[in-house]
C-alpha cells in the first residue's frame, strides 16, 4: 500500500490543508460542550441573563467559526481523494499502453477495468477516509478524555470499560470481512468478463435464441456476487449498531448515577457544578465513544484498502515483455522498408507447442507479398511479430536488415501501416479517425488515402469526412468499416503497410480496384493476409503456411504445381481452370 500511497505526494499540499482544517474543526467541537455548561451552571441555574447572553455568544461565533472550517475541511478532504483517485488511474491508464498484447493477457481486460475503477474507488474513498478519521477521531478521543476526566475522574473511567468492548468486536469483523472481501474482487472481475462477452456477442446470442440460456446464466453470477456482497454488507452493518447500544447503555448508567447523586446530595458520584457538567460530561462521553467506534472501522477500511492496493500494484509493477533495448539501433536506410524472417520460431506462454516453426521469407519493397494457409495455421501471430506485440522465441526478424528487437518500437511503428484483423474504428468524425494513421495529415493525404481505399461512400455522406462514426461503428456496414480501416493505415507515409485479412468484407470488383491503386498509387513494401486466393492471385510472392511452417513459396502459378497444400486451397476456391 506505501507504493500506491506515494502517489499523494504532487496534491500532498492539498491534503495538508485538509488535515490542519480538521484539527482547527474539531478543537472547536471541542470547546461547545464546555461552553453549553457554562451556560447553564451560570447563567440558567443561576438566573443571571448577562451570562447566559455573553456565553451564548461565545458559543454561536465557534459554532458558526466550526462550521465554515468543517465545510473548507471536506472540500479539501474530497479534492484530495478525488484528485488522487485521477492519478491512480491515469497512472494505471498509461501503464496498460505500455503493455504488449501478452502482459495484458495475464491479467485479463476484465480484470484491468475492474482495477482502474472499482480498486482505484476503494483507494479513493479509503484516502478521504485517511485524512477525515484519521486526523478526527485521535483528537476527539484524546482531547474528549482529558476534559471528562477534568469534569468526573470516576465516571471517566465507564469509557475505558467500553473502549476493549469495542477493539475486539472489530477485530472480530476483520476477521469475517476480509476473506469475503478477496472473493468479493475476483467475482467483480468474473461479472465484468461476462457481460463486456455478452454484449459483443449479443447478434449471435440473439441470432440463435439464446436469451434465456444467457439470462439463467448471468442471473447465477449476479446471485453469487450479490450473494456475497450481502454477507459482507451484514457483517460491515453489525459493528456501528453495537457500539451505539454500549454508548446508550453507558449513557443510562451515567444519567441515572449522576442523578442519584445531584438529588441525593451524596459524594458516590459527584459532579462539581451539577447539570450543565453531567450535560457537557455526558456530550464528550458520546464524542469518545463514537471516535473509537470510528477508529474501528478503520481495522476493516485499511485491510480492505490494503487488497485492493495490492490489485493496483500488481499491474503498476508488471514489467512488460516486450520493451525498448538500453542501446537501439537505428535504421540506416531511409524509404527501403524490406522485412525478412530469418528462421524465426514462436509459441505462445500458455501454448504446448509452438504456433510457428522455422519461418524464412523476404518480403521486398514496392512487391505484394502474401500470406495464406488454412485458419490456425499462425497467419496473424506471423505479422504481429513485425510490429512486435509479440517477440520471436527463436530466430530474427529483421527490417532493413535491423533485428526489430534493437529498434526503439515508436521508430518502428512509424514505418508501418497496419490493419488489424478486427476493424476497430473510435467513436468520432470519419475526419478523426483518419487522423489517428498521421495527426499531421494534409487534407491531400486524407483525400489520396480515401481514394486508394475506394472509400467514394464517404463523399456521399450528408458531411462527407466530418460525418459521425458512432460507438463500435454500428452506422456502417461491415465493409464501409473495413475501407475506413484501410484508409487510415495508408494515411501514414509508411515504408511497410501490412493488411491482416483486411479484404474479406469487400466484393470482387473493389478488391481488385483497390489492390490495383496500391500498386499504381503506393512506393512501399505490401504484406497481405488473406483467406480468398482471388484476393492474392497476381502477388510478386505467396507464402503459404500449413499449422506454422512453410509449405511453400513462390509465384500463384508457380505454386499451382509444386504446392499441394496451394493446390487444395486454389481449387476449393475456384475452378480447375485456376490451377493451370
Amino acid at each position: 500500500m506505501k507504493k500506491v500511497l506515494s502517489y499523494l505526494k504532487p496534491i500532498k499540499g492539498t491534503a495538508v490543508t485538509a488535515m490542519i482544517l480538521v484539527v482547527f474543526a474539531q478543537a472547536a467541537t471541542l470547546c461547545l460542550p464546555l461552553l453549553m455548561s457554562s451556560i447553564i451552571n451560570s447563567g440558567i441555574q443561576t438566573g443571571n441573563f448577562e451570562n447566559i447572553k455573553r456565553y451564548g455568544l461565545i458559543m454561536s461565533a465557534v459554532a458558526f467559526a466550526g462550521l465554515i472550517v468543517s465545510s473548507c475541511s471536506s472540500y479539501f478532504s474530497s479534492k484530495t481523494s478525488t484528485s488522487y483517485g485521477r492519478i491512480l488511474r491515469e497512472k494505471i491508464f498509461l501503464k496498460v499502453e505500455s503493455l504488449s498484447q501478452s502482459d495484458i493477457d495475464k491479467i485479463g481486460t476484465p480484470s484491468l477495468i475492474t482495477r482502474c475503477t472499482g480498486d482505484v474507488q476503494v483507494m479513493q474513498d479509503f484516502v478521504f477516509q485517511l485524512i477525515d478519521i484519521i486526523i478526527y477521531s485521535p483528537i476527539l478521543i484524546v482531547g474528549g478524555t482529558v476534559m471528562a476526566f477534568f469534569l468526573n475522574a470516576r465516571l471517566a473511567l465507564i469509557i475505558f470499560a467500553i473502549i476493549p468492548v469495542i477493539a475486539l468486536i472489530a477485530f472480530i469483523v476483520v476477521r469475517l470481512v476480509m476473506p469475503l472481501f478477496k472473493k468479493k474482487q475476483k467475482l467483480t472481475d468474473e461479472v465484468n468478463r461476462f457481460m463486456r462477452e455478452k454484449l459483443s456477442g449479443i447478434r449471435v446470442i440473439r441470432a440463435f435464441n439464446r436469451t434465456k440460456f444467457e439470462d439463467a446464466l448471468f442471473s447465477e453470477k449476479n446471485i453469487r456476487l450479490s450473494g456475497l456482497v450481502m454477507r459482507f454488507s451484514r457483517i460491515m452493518a453489525i459493528l456501528l449498531p453495537i457500539c451505539i447500544v454500549l454508548i446508550i447503555a453507558a449513557l443510562d448508567f451515567l444519567i441515572f448515577s449522576a442523578a442519584k447523586s445531584i438529588d441525593a446530595m451524596t459524594d458516590v458520584v459527584k459532579i462539581q457544578n451539577s447539570v450543565g457538567d453531567l450535560q457537557a460530561f455526558v456530550v464528550y462521553m458520546v464524542m469518545i465513544v463514537f471516535s473509537v467506534s470510528l477508529t474501528a472501522s478503520m481495522f476493516v477500511i485499511i485491510p480492505r484498502a490494503n487488497i485492493s492496493a495490492k490489485r493496483i500494484n500488481e499491474v503498476l509493477e508488471l514489467e512488460p515483455a516486450i520493451k525498448d533495448p538500453e542501446n537501439t539501433v537505428k535504421i540506416e536506410k531511409e524509404n527501403e522498408g524490406t522485412v525478412e524472417f530469418r528462421n524465426v520460431s514462436f509459441g505462445y506462454s500458455d501454448a504446448e507447442s509452438p504456433v510457428l516453426s522455422d519461418i524464412s521469407f523476404t518480403a521486398e519493397k514496392n512487391k505484394v507479398t502474401a500470406i495464406i494457409g488454412a485458419t490456425g495455421s499462425g497467419k496473424t501471430t506471423l505479422v504481429n511479430l513485425i510490429a512486435r506485440f509479440y517477440d520471436v522465441s527463436d530466430g530474427q526478424v529483421l527490417f532493413d536488415g535491423v533485428d526489430v528487437r534493437s529498434i526503439k518500437q515508436s521508430e518502428l511503428h512509424k514505418r508501418l501501416g497496419l490493419v488489424p484483423q478486427k476493424n476497430f474504428l473510435f467513436s468520432g468524425s470519419i475526419r478523426e479517425n483518419l487522423l489517428y494513421g498521421n495527426e499531421n495529415a494534409t487534407d491531400e493525404r486524407l483525400e489520396l488515402a480515401l481514394d486508394i481505399a475506394q472509400c467514394g461512400f464517404v463523399r456521399e455522406l450528408e458531411n462527407g469526412i466530418e460525418s459521425r462514426i458512432s460507438q463500435n461503428a454500428t452506422n456502417l456496414s461491415g465493409g464501409q468499416k473495413q475501407r475506413i480501416s484501410i484508409a487510415r493505415a495508408l494515411v501514414r507515409d509508411a515504408e511497410v503497410y501490412i493488411f491482416d485479412d483486411s479484404f474479406s468484407a469487400l466484393d470482387f470488383m473493389t478488391d481488385a480496384k483497390l489492390r490495383k491503386a496500391l500498386r499504381e498509387k503506393l512506393s512501399a513494401t505490401v504484406i497481405i493476409v488473406a483467406q480468398r486466393v482471388g484476393t492474392i492471385l497476381d502477388a510478386d510472392k505467396i507464402v503459404v503456411l500449413d499449422e506454422g511452417k512453410v509449405a511453400g513459396i513462390g509465384t500463384h502459378k508457380e505454386l499451382c504445381s509444386s504446392c499441394e497444400i496451394y493446390r487444395e486451397i486454389v481449387r476449393s476456391q475456384l475452378n480447375e481452370e485456376a490451377l493451370v
